[in-house]
């Protein structure tokens, strides 16, 4: 009699999902930033955490001491530091009035580029080329530049007249008497003068908020806009019906790139004065900084809640 043999048959190795795989790979992605954060930048962000919360007393010959003072450091520069909380102010009302311009300026030079045209790649690059200048090396050469100078200020250029060139853009276009016609109020006539005459830093700010934008529009269907068009809605109608709606995660996106961009520029003012108080007492600077981190956290949360209830998210099933 024969014996039947029973033969096991290999085992199937279990293969890690798409999901899985993904994942792993964004984190060999981000790795080198997480390493980096965990190594270098956390320790000194927890230093200046500390120093907010002490004083210093230099011991000759040893180094120094840390004195623990618990919220005095925040109550200074709240409320004994005559200077900080005004700066701080004038950079929220800034940023108030700049993240609006840049936001329509880049959504509106978007839906001009991503119109068929000759030259359109072209464009495209010319309004980026800013975002490359105000980097690294180029900042310092564009900083030291008096020319730009002169065109990033509100004074502008003074050409014997007794008048600036801002000044002249503004008459030119007459802007208040365009807007008297309306029967408009007058912070929309100082809105829109204030806008003609910072245009040389909205173009230099809008470079990225453009791509984003472009990359929301291109991602639109064609068969959309066909659809509408046989409907006979006009492009007025197609704009705000179609094309808005479904660029509202993108509007989104650049409202908090570009308040974190607007707050963490070397040209922000109270980025300027918090740098200058750390020569003088670096403590107080520290629990300054800390204090305009908090307040850049509160502004980022209240503004994306607010627009998260209006972002439309387009299903794909």
């Amino acid at each position: 009699m024969t014996k039947d043999v029973k033969v096991k048959a290999p085992k199937k190795r279990k293969s890690a999902s798409l999901e899985r795989r993904k994942a792993r790979g964004g984190w060999i992605f981000v790795a080198p930033f997480v390493i980096g954060f965990l190594l270098i930048y956390l320790p000194m962000v927890v230093d200046s955490i500390t120093y907010s919360f002490n004083t210093i007393k230099v011991i000759p010959g040893v180094g120094y001491e840390l004195i623990p003072v618990g919220w005095a450091n925040y109550y200074e520069a709240l409320f004994d530091d005559p200077d900080y909380l005004q700066t701080l102010i004038k950079g929220l009302q800034t940023l108030a009035l700049d993240v609006p311009m840049i936001i329509i300026f880049s959504l509106f030079m978007a839906v001009l580029l991503n119109q068929k045209m000759a030259g359109r790649a072209a464009f495209r690059a010319i309004f980026f080329l800013p975002v490359i200048l105000s980097t690294g090396i180029m900042e310092e050469i564009r900083a030291s530049n008096a020319f730009t100078e002169y065109a990033g200020s509100t004074e502008g250029i003074d050409d014997g007249s007794g008048q600036n060139a801002s000044s002249e853009i503004v008459s030119s276009m007459d802007v208040e008497r365009l807007f008297s016609g309306m029967a408009v109020g007058e912070g929309l006539v100082e809105y829109v003068a204030q806008a003609i005459n910072n245009i040389y830093n909205i173009v230099n700010r809008s470079g990225v908020q453009m791509l984003i934008f472009l990359s929301g529009l291109q991602s639109i269907s064609p068969a959309i806009y066909e659809s509408v068009q046989i409907d006979g809605a006009t492009a007025w109608e197609t704009f705000w019906k179609i094309t808005f709606p479904m660029i509202t995660p993108m509007i989104l996106v650049n409202v908090v790139y570009t308040i974190i961009d607007s707050f963490t520029t070397n040209s922000n003012q109270v980025m300027v004065f918090i740098q200058n108080m750390y020569t003088e007492n670096n403590v107080l600077s520290s629990a300054m900084a800390w204090i305009y981190f908090l307040v850049v956290i509160l502004i980022l949360a209240v503004v994306s809640a607010i627009m998260s209830a209006f972002v439309f998210y387009q299903r794909r099933d």
